[in-house]
């Protein structure tokens, strides 16, 4: 098991763990600061050292149970079971993955009812599919996004148990992917302080601390993907 110290702070950077496990699929430490693959965000890079040596971590993937998998190139050097690391984010792209995974929740905000049947987080673009008939026009949701960015909402997380997820199931907006349940425990994300909130739904991924974060946000394509698939791409600007 490794411990999962972005849950705690997304914006640790750089950590010291311990080496649990190391060979050619990649290295299991005690903890980490490092996201990995799931729910449509990738999972993180960045770069691994310790006494003598240093590589790159291509990504962040699940391995076994609830350890974290850190993908070192093929054939590079592999530290000793037991040693001491210390692991380094590619801060700029998990940033930008912060901010993307963060404005989608803005979108799924602004077209309540509709579930969301896939997406992806990217550093560059980034896309919700929604099961809708006819989406809001662009320029609409550009205008409206920029505006939830600009309100500076704050961005909290709490934590339900799964029989509290059961009894309210409206939470959950995904349709073909179910929220980690980490310990019988879901971690909600929760984007205003007011009552009802901007948006409050079950994830596990990683986000910026407010809104205005982002920075601007543009709906680049409207894509019909099926009888009642809607896609719809993001773009960032500058934060």
């Amino acid at each position: 098991m490794t411990e999962v110290l972005y849950r705690a702070d997304s914006y640790l950077r750089e950590t010291t763990a311990h080496v649990v496990s190391a060979d050619a699929a990649g290295v299991v430490l005690d903890r980490s600061n490092f996201y990995a693959r799931a729910g449509g965000q990738p999972g993180d890079s960045g770069t691994m050292r310790w006494e003598g040596a240093a590589a790159a971590i291509l990504e962040a993937i699940k391995g076994e149970g609830e350890a974290i998998l850190h993908r070192l190139p093929e054939g590079a050097e592999l530290p000793e079971v037991g040693s001491e690391v210390t692991i380094s984010l590619d801060w700029e792209r998990r940033y930008r993955h912060m901010r993307m995974h963060t404005a989608m929740h803005l979108l799924c905000s602004l077209i309540p009812g509709a579930g969301v049947t896939g997406g992806q987080v990217g550093a560059e673009k980034s896309r919700l599919d929604f099961d809708l008939a006819e989406p809001p026009a662009k320029e609409w949701l550009t205008e409206q996004l920029n505006a939830l960015v600009a309100a500076d909402h704050a961005i909290s997380e709490s934590w339900i148990t799964t029989e509290e997820l059961d009894a309210n199931p409206g939470l959950v907006r995904t349709m073909s992917v179910q929220p980690p349940r980490t310990g019988g425990r879901i971690r909600l994300v929760r984007i205003g302080a007011g009552e009802p909130p901007v948006d409050l739904q079950p994830c596990g991924g990683t986000h910026v601390r407010s809104t205005g974060e982002i920075g601007r946000v543009e709906v680049s394509k409207l894509e019909n993907k099926g009888r009642q698939n809607r896609r719809i791409s993001i773009i960032l600007g500058e934060a």
